[in-house]
């Protein structure tokens, strides 16, 4: 009988903790190279800040509340962070821990199910090796990153019996992102069914289907006139979350018109491929909780939603991980031996993961970043600013950060005591005559000085500073 929760092996912790150190010692690397962006990790920056500092966290790129993007609560425990010290490398290293934690639940699930050690250890490592977890971390900030280790952590709190420690695991899950809502609602459903725990079960399913109601009737709508973000994604279906829904009932041929496309045939080959050696068609019940993500992910004409570059696939990776533990201990998987699954998670990562971005896309901005470097420490209040999507991450702890994209135009500078432009790289290809024309006019306008120009990177200040804070 194990430990419940016991720590991994001294050769999992070190990979864990390389793993931490790789995700973190990237993540910088690319932000310092001005690949970060305003959306999204400007927009968390933002919002943590003014959290931390107890003001209205309203993302000023949108002018939108931080709840009435995604009702994402963790933030406010985050803050405290930026309590200590303001700072958005605490993003990229919670981001990391969270990450690579995810090896922990991992081993532990894989332990509870009865593999041999060899076995546990190379699940966990499969974990880290999946491509989207890397990728993930390449991606700026996404809160929803808490809740793939937690989702782990409910899953072995339920199959220990840790009442309390599940529902706690429910409600952080919750908190990260109104959407994982779905998620936590059809666990429920499947540990009832499938799982016969009815008691967990009903707590998933209750919990989940009202915090869905909740934010998407309540809290969003209150913090934005827009109410929910992604329901333009599904136009098709309907423009409210209930219309929607009840099109997916009534209208099956729209939806299956939409699923069977070979653009999803690709994306299901990049979620599988990975981990097929350990799927059997006998063991895919844990799967359905990640219907919903799946289903989600389908149906739109969103790309980014169907990739491993993105979060969106986050909550379904701990089902297919439950489905192939499942498997293996039923000695149904293609492939048993721990170092096959080893090199197949390796040959995955290598075809699938971003790393190679460091050694292309990564310096596009490589023939004016020291020009970029000096002239954000030039930046020496926190009043308002106008400048790049890239450059806006390196600035967003103020008040008022606009981007300076053709989205944005009209622009009136008078709006802003600093404008930091990068004219050869303006971050977003359609405003490249937008910068450019912002140039010429502050050039010419008495009420701005230009305090730094070097390889076609312009800081123009407000010649008389009011405090905007």
């Amino acid at each position: 009988m194990i430990n419940k929760f016991e720590l991994p092996p001294p050769k999992l912790l070190g990979i864990i903790g390389i793993a931490t150190i790789t995700f973190l010692i990237t993540s910088i690397i690319r932000h310092l190279l001005f690949q970060s962006n305003a959306l999204d990790l400007g927009w968390f920056d933002q919002a943590i800040y003014l959290i931390g500092r107890e003001e209205n966290p309203i993302v000023s790129f949108q002018d939108v509340h931080i709840l009435g993007d995604h009702a994402a609560f963790i933030l406010y425990p985050i803050a405290l962070f930026y309590k200590l010290y303001p700072s958005v490398y605490w993003l990229f290293l919670i981001q990391a821990i969270a990450l690579s934690l995810g090896a922990w639940p991992t081993w532990l699930l894989a332990k509870q199910a009865g593999l041999k050690p060899d076995q546990c250890l190379a699940i966990a490592v499969a974990y880290l090796l999946y491509p989207l977890i890397f990728n993930l971390n390449l991606f700026d900030f996404h809160p929803e990153v808490i809740a793939l280790p937690t989702l782990l952590w409910a899953i072995y709190t339920e199959r220990i019996k840790n009442l309390w420690g599940f529902i706690l695991t429910i409600l952080i899950i919750l908190s990260c992102k109104a959407v994982l809502s779905l998620t936590v609602a059809m666990m429920g459903f499947w540990l009832i069914i499938w799982e016969k725990r009815k008691a967990q079960g009903f707590i998933a399913l209750v919990l989940g289907i009202a915090w869905f109601i909740i934010t998407t009737k309540i809290i969003i709508p209150h913090f934005s006139a827009g109410g929910v973000a992604a329901v333009g994604r599904y136009s098709f279906l309907g423009n409210s979350v209930p219309e929607i829904a009840q099109n997916l009932i009534l209208k099956p041929g729209i939806l299956l018109s939409h699923i069977f496309t070979l653009e999803n045939l690709g994306y299901l080959f990049l979620l599988i491929i990975p981990v097929i050696w350990g799927l059997s068609p006998q063991h895919l019940t844990p799967l359905i909780p990640a219907l919903p993500a799946l289903l989600l992910n389908l149906l739109t004409d969103y790309s980014p939603q169907k990739d491993l570059t993105h979060q969106y696939s986050l909550t379904i990776l701990p089902f297919l991980l439950l489905a192939v533990i499942t498997s293996l201990a039923k000695n149904k998987s293609w492939i048993k031996s721990p170092k096959v699954i080893i090199i197949w998670s390796l040959i995955a990562f290598l075809a699938l993961g971003k790393y190679g971005y460091f050694f292309g896309r990564y310096w596009e901005n490589w023939d004016n970043l020291t020009a970029m470097h000096e002239s954000i420490h030039l930046v020496k209040t926190q009043d308002s600013l106008l400048t790049s999507p890239t450059i806006a991450p390196h600035l967003s702890q103020r008040v008022k950060v606009k981007l300076a994209i053709k989205d944005a135009e009209p622009i009136d500078p008078q709006n802003f005591t600093y404008i930091l432009l990068n004219e050869r790289h303006p971050g977003w290809e359609n405003s490249e005559e937008t910068v450019k024309n912002l140039v010429d006019q502050l050039k010419n306008n008495p009420d701005f000085k230009n305090i730094y120009q070097r390889d076609d990177v312009w800081l123009f200040q407000k010649s008389t500073i009011t405090s905007d804070k």
